[in-house]
């Protein structure tokens, strides 16, 4: 029988830097809360440093889980992390961003009345611009990322990941949370324990951004 385990945290990684893939890996293994499972799903990277990150893998394997699949995107990565999660609950990391040393327990807290919250975000960013990404609703108007729903901020119950599948595409995190709103009791909180880098421009949201603003000109 499985070692029962109280948050699985899901790491879709696709041709990340590995320093930056190490510091978001680091920032899981320093939290307060050890009680967890770090599942890396590989998402048929080509461009990263796949030795170094397998090497620092195996130096905490008791913790970490990896797994590796042909470029599917991020949301079928996800996915895939949660059929082979067991942790009670169930959230998920960026591979460019990072936890702050208390996230998983803050979240934790937050849990009383609901099945699954999202959070705002520390963002770093290197302009004003970088706090606004595409409404969702009306992609030529821009919406403060505090108003936004996150991948990364996303914890919930077990039961809602295996209830409502991501689905792929611009705002994907977005209408997760808008099906479990249907089904489940959720909330959003202003928390900022996930620390959001919007200043990377190989970010997958930078990339989608980029390309949405190209398609509306």
């Amino acid at each position: 029988m499985p070692k029962k385990i109280k948050i699985s945290v899901l790491m879709a990684v696709f041709n990340t830097e590995f320093h930056l893939t190490k510091r978001a890996i680091d920032s899981v293994l320093g939290q307060d809360f050890q009680d967890f499972e770090l599942i890396i799903i590989d998402d048929g990277s080509t461009k990263n440093d796949r030795k170094s990150l397998l090497e620092y893998i195996e130096l905490h394997e008791d913790k970490i889980a990896y797994i590796r699949h042909r470029n599917r995107g991020q949301a079928a990565s996800i996915n895939r992390g949660v059929i082979n999660s067991i942790g009670e609950y169930i959230t998920i990391l960026d591979s460019d961003d990072e936890y702050k040393p208390f996230h998983l327990s803050a979240c934790l807290q937050e849990m009383e009345n609901a099945d699954l919250i999202c959070s705002t975000t520390e963002t770093v960013v290197d302009s004003i611009e970088d706090y606004y990404v595409p409404d969702k609703n009306d992609l030529s108007k821009p919406i403060h990322l505090d108003d936004a729903i996150l991948f990364g901020t996303l914890f919930g119950h077990q039961k809602v990941f295996k209830t409502i599948d991501f689905e792929g595409g611009f705002a994907a995190d977005s209408a997760f949370y808008e099906k479990a709103k249907v089904l489940f009791n959720v909330k959003k909180v202003n928390q900022k324990s996930y620390i959001y880098y919007r200043n990377n421009p190989n970010s997958s949201c930078a990339v989608l951004k980029r390309e949405l603003a190209s398609n509306t000109i």
